[in-house]
């Protein structure tokens, strides 16, 4: 079983024995909670039932699973980057949207990393979307978000969107754009169009490539010309150390 895959299960589990065994007993069960949480519920129920069932699945054979330190080759031909096109070392990040472990990624490593490395310009962030078949909103979110890209508010978007997580839809992308400052009637054609699926398909095609089966995963390594990345794969919401550790070795300090 994968770290990634394990912290899943126990993040489920939990949640399903939280909401199960916080109401008194005494109480019926459509007095002690909403339609709203009912439905977590039953999602949190059926995401619980996936990932046992894939851990009852057969194990790979020998040599099937990829290391998660593996050195890959990544193309970032048309993808978002944040800070200078010229920092030494680049950070390509696969990300779902919806994902509890991405924003807990954005709300804790990535805000330093932000801050100490890319705004410094000594890491370049670049952006790929990997929305999770069991995320229904995944993927309308990474296509809200690219949306919001034409109108020069991608990041403003992916980071609004990826704080909501837990509560994603059409109406939160409205409001968000809105907030934004964001042209309505162009980002609901845009929305409507579906204009990005060939890009998000892209994006996972690249992902599956280099061994990406969760998220967030990461591609960290030197900046080269072109639009190839070569380096390490970094699994799973990874602690600020981590990251820190190997950027430094790329840039030669200690």
């Amino acid at each position: 079983m994968t770290t990634t895959r394990t912290a899943f299960v126990l993040a489920a589990a939990m949640t399903v024995l939280t909401l199960l065994v916080g109401a008194p007993a005494d109480v019926r069960a459509q007095d002690t909670i909403t339609r709203e949480q009912a439905d977590t519920l039953i999602k949190e129920i059926r995401e619980l039932r996936r990932a046992i069932d894939g851990l009852r699945a057969p194990a790979p054979r020998a040599g099937g699973e990829r290391p998660p330190d593996e050195k890959v080759r990544v193309d970032i031909a048309g993808a978002q980057v944040l800070g200078r096109a010229d920092a030494p070392v680049t950070l390509v990040e696969f990300t779902d949207l919806e994902c509890p472990y991405c924003r807990a990624f954005h709300v804790g490593a990535f805000e330093r990393l932000k801050r100490e490395y890319i705004d410094t310009g000594k890491v370049r962030f670049v952006s790929r979307d990997f929305p999770l078949d069991f995320h229904p909103n995944a993927r309308p979110a990474a296509l809200a978000v690219r949306c919001a890209g034409e109108q020069g508010k991608f990041w403003e978007m992916r980071h609004a969107v990826t704080l909501n997580a837990a509560a994603l839809g059409a109406a939160v992308y409205d409001r968000l754009a809105a907030e934004l400052g964001i042209d309505a009637a162009r980002f609901s054609a845009c929305i409507a169009a579906d204009r990005y699926r060939a890009d998000i398909d892209r994006d996972m095609e690249e992902a599956m490539k280099v061994g990406v089966n969760g998220t967030p995963s990461f591609v960290l390594g030197p900046t080269t010309p072109g639009t190839e990345v070569e380096g390490q794969r970094i699994v799973g919401a990874q602690p600020f150390p981590v990251f820190e550790s190997r950027i430094k070795a790329l840039l030669g300090e200690r």
